[in-house]
């Protein structure tokens, strides 16, 4: 459901007229694409009963972008690194010590994991970010069986907050395409 040619054409001019470039229309369409993610995530997160859906709403701008094709890149790379933080952080509590180097140790093997095996440098600070999220959980609570539910379910905020970023750079992209001048250029 892309616009017809010329109405892009026209939109372009326009915004020539008015002294507004590509980059400026890109920062507008960005905040078009917040605006709709944020109140997406907050109400749903509210409708469900999270009282704080700050780690949602951070993942969701992590990985909006207007354009599809960076969002997509952005998305398979932090959900990536999500992973790789979530499954170490989840070894540490099962593994049960709760010594006091647990958290550093923790992190440092998950930034090791996360820069030779998975290689996805792109958010890649995320996969440490991550594994804190899940330990930190258990450490402030004090049970192993509670931290493990804090921390999946603060994952699944992330991961959620990814996904509405994704998807809404995505429908939006389809309404609203941002191209650079050089792809109006070829395309005329």
């Amino acid at each position: 459901m892309t616009p017809p040619p010329e109405v892009s054409r026209k939109a372009e001019a326009l915004l020539e007229r008015l002294g507004l470039g590509y980059d400026h229309l890109l920062g507008f369409r960005f905040a078009v694409n917040v605006f709709l993610a944020t109140t997406i995530v907050w109400y749903v997160l509210k409708l469900v009963g999270d009282s704080n859906p700050i780690w949602a709403i951070a993942s969701m701008l992590a990985a909006a972008d207007p354009q599809p094709e960076e969002a997509r890149r952005m998305f398979k790379s932090r959900l990536a690194n999500v992973l790789v933080g979530c499954a170490v952080g989840l070894g540490f509590l099962l593994w049960g010590h709760r010594g006091p180097f647990i958290l550093p140790l923790a992190l440092a093997l998950t930034v090791l994991i996360s820069s030779y095996l998975v290689r996805i440098k792109t958010m890649w600070r995320q996969a440490p970010i991550t594994a804190a999220i899940v330990i930190a959980a258990e450490l402030s609570r004090g049970s192993t069986l509670v931290g493990i539910e804090k921390g999946l379910h603060k994952v699944a905020e992330v991961i959620f907050g990814c996904l509405v970023g994704l998807m809404v750079s995505l429908f939006m992209s389809r309404f609203w395409l941002v191209r650079a001048p050089s792809e109006r250029t070829e395309e005329a």
